[in-house]
């Protein structure tokens, strides 16, 4: 059996995994492609106490190296194989849908694909996807996602957008998905953001601005790049704040969008009253729908 805990930013995935793990026997894999890599541990939300639960492919990359959802989906196997073998429960945490689905379901990326789009703009490599994929739901400055999405056409034939209607899963597993209202959830985003600010957000970006990383690692999540904007003189830092708030909402309504017509999920609407109230629903609904008793 795999469980898998995801939903949007922000919904209280870490924590839910954490308490699932404790009682299910568990081990989670981080299923969130920022909080892959070291150095960024503020702009990524990381889990800051793991309460001794075993966590992989966490803090495991430099921001300087290059890292796939072909890389993730062979890595993910290889430690569902193991946590199985050794009669552990594998959870997969996280809002990086693409990479969950790439760890659970039989289909193909084709490898190092990647240089082949360098020199290409956004808007370029969107039109491309038009063309094999003309009901995509990516969003056009996702280029991360364009480029995984044209990969896939090649290696499978097929566009991305039609996956989940005919993919194969690999092993029992139960979806769990954690929601709550919109305006709750906008709210929640923005004072987060806050905290993160309160936190040392800017210290961690400047020092990444200093030594002049800007890898793919940095360049994906929210934050960074907008205090970069900042560090440039192009906005206030009320501005980026403001922009990192935006963003990270409209980045929430695209996961709600992505997860609806990817995964087969099972939603829990989150009690942050009564977190532990959450948390037990979600685990009466994996015993009576699992062996476990």
């Amino acid at each position: 059996m795999v469980i898998v805990v995801t939903g949007p930013t922000a919904t209280g995935k870490s924590d839910l995994g954490i308490f699932l793990a404790q009682r299910l026997n568990g081990e989670i894999i981080n299923a969130d492609s920022t909080q892959i890599y070291k150095g960024m541990e503020i702009a990524t939300n990381k889990v800051k106490d793991t309460c001794g639960i075993v966590h992989h492919l966490l803090d495991e990359k430099s921001l300087l190296d290059e890292y796939s959802v072909f890389d993730y989906q062979k890595d993910a196997r290889m430690i569902i194989a193991d946590i199985l073998e050794r009669g552990k429960v594998p959870i997969l945490v996280g809002g990086t849908g693409l990479y969950i689905n790439a760890a659970l379901f039989d289909y193909k990326f084709e490898d190092k694909l990647n240089e082949e789009y360098d020199g290409l703009s956004n808007d370029e490599l969107y039109k491309m996807l038009l063309v094999v994929d003309p009901n995509t739901s990516i969003h056009l400055n996702n280029r991360v996602r364009v480029i995984s999405a044209l990969n896939y056409y090649k290696a499978n034939g097929k566009p991305y957008s039609e996956k989940a209607k005919d993919d194969v899963l690999l092993y029992d597993t139960l979806f769990i998905g954690l929601t709550t209202d919109r305006d709750i959830l906008y709210d929640r985003i923005n004072k987060r953001v806050d905290k993160m600010i309160e936190e040392g957000l800017e210290k961690e970006a400047r020092n990444l601005y200093d030594l002049n990383i800007k890898t793919k690692a940095v360049m994906t999540p929210i934050g960074p790049k907008e205090l970069f904007e900042y560090f440039d003189g192009k906005v206030t830092l009320e501005e980026a704040i403001e922009e990192i708030k935006t963003r990270s909402r409209k980045y929430a309504k695209r996961q709600y969008t992505w997860f609806n017509h990817q995964m087969p999920l099972v939603w829990f609407n989150v009690d942050y009253d009564n977190f532990d109230k959450t948390c037990d629903e979600v685990l009466e609904y994996i015993k009576s729908n699992s062996k476990f008793n």
